[in-house]
């Protein structure tokens, strides 16, 4: 391999992140060969192998007590609240989602192997930070500012794109940013996020005003979570057309979903409809779909996949 010296200077900004590495992928594409050297690309290496060894040996996993971290401070109250106080394991099938962690570490890794490339400072990759008692990891700083890395589905990438998710942030991404720059002392940071259907990049950067006091929230968080009772519901129920009420999408991936939504249809439950390219949980039934219920098969599915991972 050529030995082409590849050095960050630290001289560009972070601004600059998403038309840098945009022109470094053009400039290989017309023939111009990116600044990679063994040692680069080695150290991009160890990171993909690191990846996947974590992922071929995963920790067992054990009921999460409660305890609070710097990637939750945005999940909602009673969700947080459920997870201290009424503990269980995921029973549900999640190939597919251990399979898109998987790919989602390699882009992350990808990605910021690019923006080094193109001639950005990265550093502090997976570093651990604390604020209160509470802990987390960054992704990494680019340029001085911390830079969470997303890869992202079409619709999620399109929130990122547009400003969007400032009005509809399910994850809490923008509490977890807060968090990660009021441990590091930064504030002009953002997320990477790449669109891993489509390839394309960009960079989200949220307002002040978007992001929460982190020592408040941490202390509201704490008293919450010693109540008794859990606080309100975390979304509304979606009401169709015809009069049905169903589940919010940031509870469709709750594994709380039945015990907090054991009110739903008058008592009996969350009701499962089985529709041509999703299950449907319905809150409320004004009108019965005409579709098949699979409600008991569902929770019998999710019951014996708990078996097999005892």
């Amino acid at each position: 391999m050529a030995n082409i010296k590849s050095e960050t200077t630290g001289q560009k900004h972070i601004s600059t992140l998403v038309p840098d590495i945009k022109k470094l992928i053009t400039d290989v594409s017309n023939g111009k060969p990116a600044p990679i050297t063994e040692e680069n690309l080695n150290r991009f290496l160890d990171s993909i192998k690191e990846a996947l060894l974590s992922w071929n040996k995963p920790s067992v996993k054990e009921k999460y007590e409660g305890k609070l971290r710097m990637s939750v401070l945005g999940k909602p109250p009673r969700q947080l609240w459920y997870d201290k106080n009424s503990p269980k394991e995921s029973k549900e099938d999640n190939s597919d989602m251990t399979l898109k962690f998987l790919y989602g570490h390699i882009i992350e890794h990808l990605i910021l192997y690019l923006a080094e490339l193109s001639g950005h400072k990265i550093e502090d990759q997976q570093k651990k930070v604390e604020i209160d008692g509470i802990t987390g990891h960054i992704d990494s700083k680019i340029d001085g500012e911390v830079c969470d890395v997303k890869s992202a589905s079409p619709f999620s990438f399109k929130k990122f794109a547009s400003g969007e998710i400032v009005n509809d942030d399910p994850f809490g991404y923008h509490a977890q940013l807060s968090g990660y720059e009021t441990a590091m002392g930064t504030k002009e940071g953002g997320f990477l996020v790449v669109d891993k259907s489509s390839g394309d990049i960009c960079f989200y950067k949220p307002d002040d005003m978007a992001k929460p006091n982190i020592p408040d929230l941490i202390s509201t968080l704490k008293t919450t979570l010693e109540s008794e009772a859990p606080p309100n519901k975390c979304y509304q129920d979606k009401e169709e057309k015809n009069g049905n009420k169903t589940l919010a999408t940031g509870c469709q991936f709750c594994i709380h979903k039945w015990e907090c939504h054991s009110d739903s249809n008058n008592g009996k439950g969350l009701r499962v409809f089985k529709y041509a390219n999703k299950n449907v949980f319905l809150t409320h039934i004004v009108k019965l779909p005409n579709v098949e219920e699979i409600t008991n098969q569902y929770k019998e599915q999710i019951e014996t996949y708990g078996k097999r991972q005892a």
